[in-house]
């Protein structure tokens, strides 16, 4: 082995070789990624923007009927999009304590024979194709609310929320619980010291430290709400109506573009609108990362002392 010899028999020369070659490699993939993304976004606006030159922006976004088929056509999504925010937030009304709380217990309280065994559960909820969750809600839960309630129809938004809260528990319990095993032993320990009890801990020293953590998944959570298709094109009802309670039914944003995609004619009025409702739903998406990011940069903690 000569004097400039690692001792995995690598020259640094070659050393620098591969870790350049890695480097540039991690480059292309990054490249590659973003490009494809910029397509995308690029051939959404391409299709949508086109029915523009039908109707206006206000008529379209403010717009409170949506028949497409009609002669004349009425392209307005207000319900569509009330009907997304009213699921999303409903479900999020149930979800985030839920996550939440789950997170605590898995991470602070629970024996870790019991967070073993509850984890891998957890987990494995996340992973649950939607269109099994979408046929449960369809098939067992919609009687069930419907006979419990005394409502004439199962399917409406309190069923879909119902269903979409399941599908972002795991979500907000994983990323939550994470963050707060992040917490630094030492402010656990501090908090102890000066006589807190365990409880104490938790609300006044893990939760504020996790905060960022916690709103990140929260934000992503009802990210995966608001853009999830199948639960809603099977449980929410498909009605493209403004919701006058919880147990109407309504159709969300994804529902209708699953929906009537295969029906539009290419290159129509009808086909231009569902492409403008992928756009509103694209902003809807990238507004919940953008407030997850800077959520996520302005809570956090910098070191044991920032708290």
């Amino acid at each position: 082995m000569g004097n400039n010899a690692t001792p995995q028999g690598e020259t640094p020369l070659k050393r620098q070789h591969i870790d350049s070659g890695v480097k540039f490699s991690f480059l292309f993939i990054a490249l590659f990624s973003i490009t494809v993304l910029s397509l995308i976004m690029v051939f959404l606006f391409k299709e949508g923007l086109p029915i523009l030159e039908h109707v206006s922006i206000k008529e379209f976004v403010l717009g409170k009927y949506w028949y497409p088929t009609d002669e004349p056509a009425d392209f307005g999504i207000l319900p569509l999009i009330l009907g997304s925010l009213s699921v999303t937030l409903l479900s999020g009304l149930m979800a985030i304590p839920l996550g939440i709380m789950t997170a605590i217990y898995l991470a602070e309280i629970a024996h870790p024979k019991v967070a073993e065994f509850v984890k891998p559960i957890v987990e494995l909820m996340a992973s649950m194709p939607s269109v099994v969750i979408g046929f449960f809600g369809m098939v067992v839960v919609a009687p069930f609310i419907q006979k419990l309630f005394n409502i004439p129809v199962g399917l409406n938004m309190f069923n879909a929320s119902l269903m979409l809260a399941f599908m972002a528990i795991p979500t907000i319990c994983t990323i939550s619980e994470d963050a707060i095993f992040s917490v630094p032993t030492a402010l656990k320990e501090a908090s102890f010291a000066l006589g807190a009890t365990h409880f104490e801990t938790i609300f006044k020293v893990i939760l504020p430290a996790s905060l960022s953590g916690i709103c990140t998944a929260v934000i992503l959570g009802l990210s995966r709400a608001v853009g999830e298709t199948m639960v809603v094109l099977m449980a929410a009802g498909g009605a493209a109506m403004i919701p006058g309670s919880i147990f109407d039914p309504v159709r969300p944003l994804p529902a209708s573009i699953a929906a009537e995609m295969a029906e539009a004619p290419f290159g129509g009025e009808h086909y231009h609108a569902l492409f403008a409702i992928g756009i509103v739903l694209f902003l809807f998406t990238f507004l919940f990362n953008l407030m997850a990011d800077f959520i996520s940069h302005r809570f956090r903690q910098v070191g044991e002392a920032s708290l």
